[in-house]
């Protein structure tokens, strides 16, 4: 930036660096979203074109910032953590919340038509973002935990709600009186015995919402001479799964484990190694004329 008389304008700018070695949160939410869904027809109680829409406006997010090991989205929310050394963007809060809030946006009009293809958008979506730091990896699990279970009990209450509705032919304002003061044994218990749903068989996307992790695949290259060879390439991977017992994180340990040392990555690289020879020699034992 060129030097002028004018430049003494920066001492008012704030420092808004986050705390190092701190996990970064970066959730983003829906506004209006009420009146957005409304307005261009959603299905209720979910609309399962629009929440792949909400992944697929996150996975352009994850696949943009490589500092991001784990996203979570339910409904018209979006949740990104970011690691613990993360330095993206000098942790400056406002770049980082701003920077994902509006790539996730402009991600979410651009993909717009291959969700809704006769629906014309009718009016631009807004979403906002904030970004909470938390110290340990116990609060990172809860704060995780917490999302999901929000996602459990709004959608067995939306199941319900909508199925009164549509089915049961109750105005929306009975459907909650209807609904107030139950427990979740109670709604199973309504769905099944007044209307022959069981809960449990619902979609996971729907139950459990959308988890986005990096995950290693093959992937075939040809060389100049023509030769296929197997390299690996990390993608964003959606699963639909639970992220509150211990068995998602005993399967991807390295989500918590951080960012490897050139010891490890060396080491990791070696086994990678070691899987992409062997998966060319089995192809190059199944193309061999019998």
């Amino acid at each position: 930036m060129a030097k002028s008389k004018y430049e003494y304008v920066r001492n008012f700018e704030t420092s808004d660096k986050l705390l190092p070695s701190t996990w970064l949160v970066v959730r983003i939410d829906g506004q209006g979203f009420t009146k957005f869904t409304k307005l261009h027809e959603f299905k209720k109680p979910n609309d399962i074109r629009a929440l792949n829409l909400m992944n697929q406006a996150a996975k352009t997010v994850m696949e943009s910032m490589d500092e991001i090991v784990l996203g979570y989205g339910q409904s018209d929310e979006y949740s990104f953590v970011f690691s613990k050394d993360a330095k993206a963007y000098e942790r400056r809060a406002g770049k980082i919340t701003t920077l994902l809030v509006s790539r996730f946006t402009s991600a979410y009009v651009f993909y717009w038509t291959e969700f809704f293809p006769d629906t014309p958008l009718k009016v631009p979506p807004a979403f906002d973002s904030r970004v909470v730091m938390y110290p340990s990896d116990r609060i990172l699990r809860d704060y995780l935990c917490w999302r999901q279970v929000d996602c459990h009990i709004n959608n067995l209450y939306n199941t319900c709600f909508w199925t009164l509705v549509n089915k049961g032919r109750l105005s929306q304002k009975d459907a909650e009186k209807r609904l107030s003061g139950t427990l979740s044994k109670d709604k199973n218990e309504l769905l099944f015995g007044e209307f022959g749903v069981n809960y449990n068989d619902e979609l996971d996307i729907f139950k459990k919402g959308s988890v986005l992790i990096r995950n290693k695949e093959l992937i075939d290259v040809i060389d100049p001479n023509g030769q296929v060879t197997k390299r690996t390439k990390v993608v964003v991977c959606i699963l639909h799964c639970d992220i509150i017992k211990d068995a998602f994180w005993n399967k991807h340990p390295e989500i918590i484990r951080g960012r490897p040392t050139g010891t490890e990555r060396r080491q990791m690289r070696k086994e990678q190694r070691e899987i992409e020879l062997a998966a060319e020699k089995e192809c190059a034992t199944e193309t061999q004329p019998q």
